[in-house]
């Protein structure tokens, strides 16, 4: 409280200006109301209420704190997660230390979409878990490679989406093959064509390892660094 009536400075004025009988009988109680308001602002701001209070503040920012974690972890299990990048099988679109946003919530996959997929059984590398390549090629499409040369269904596959490839990455593969697809599943490699370990060797990977799609990068050569796909 602001106002406090035990300072004499708020206290009631009761407008006499003589010495009378009834004048000292109020000025003999004014210090009993005094007191009494005193009293009541003590118990106003005793150190129980304020413990509540404190309590109560304690118990929101509690709630606030648990309420975030929540959607946090639901976001994280449910609709977004990052990644962060271990290897160059996808250099230069996603390079060594970057750190990459899944949308995993992700509808239909198309060709050329970057997804993040759990280890197919066939991978004899098991140093990572989640592993991150392209999409060439869908269920029931037919596959054939040799060198650079991708081919969907007889055809040239066109491939905007890939970089100008140099070093280690331009270099031509020595493997050649050629499977269709299987159904539910997915025929995936790396931008960096000579030096990624793919479907081209393990095979297709199963749509139930699919984690998500990356949506963008947003962590490059140690800082924020935010490139959309």
């Amino acid at each position: 409280m602001t106002d406090n009536p035990a300072s004499g400075q708020n206290g009631p004025d009761f407008g006499f200006l003589t010495n009378s009988p009834v004048e000292s009988s109020i000025l003999q109680h004014e210090p009993t109301m005094q007191q009494s308001a005193s009293n009541t602002t003590i118990a106003g701001n005793s150190p129980a209420k304020k413990k509540r209070r404190l309590g109560r503040g304690l118990a929101e920012w509690l709630l606030v704190i648990v309420i975030a974690a929540l959607i946090a972890f639901l976001t994280r299990t449910f609709a977004l997660q990052t990644f962060f990048i271990p290897s160059g099988s996808m250099s230069p679109t996603l390079q060594v230390g970057d750190r990459i946003l899944v949308n995993k919530v992700y509808g239909t996959i198309h060709t050329g979409d970057i997804v993040v997929f759990r280890r197919a059984a066939a991978d004899p590398q098991v140093q990572y878990q989640d592993l991150v390549k392209r999409v060439i090629g869908l269920p029931g499409q037919r596959v054939t490679w040799q060198g650079n040369n991708i081919l969907i269904n007889g055809q040239q596959l066109p491939q905007p989406w890939l970089p100008t490839l140099t070093g280690v990455c331009a270099e031509v593969p020595r493997t050649s093959g050629s499977l269709v697809v299987p159904k539910n599943e997915y025929f995936v490699m790396g931008d960096c064509r000579g030096d990624s370990y793919d479907s081209r060797y393990w095979g297709p990977v199963p749509s139930s390892h699919i984690i998500g799609k990356v949506i963008a990068i947003v962590w490059r050569h140690g800082s924020p660094d935010f490139h959309w796909f």
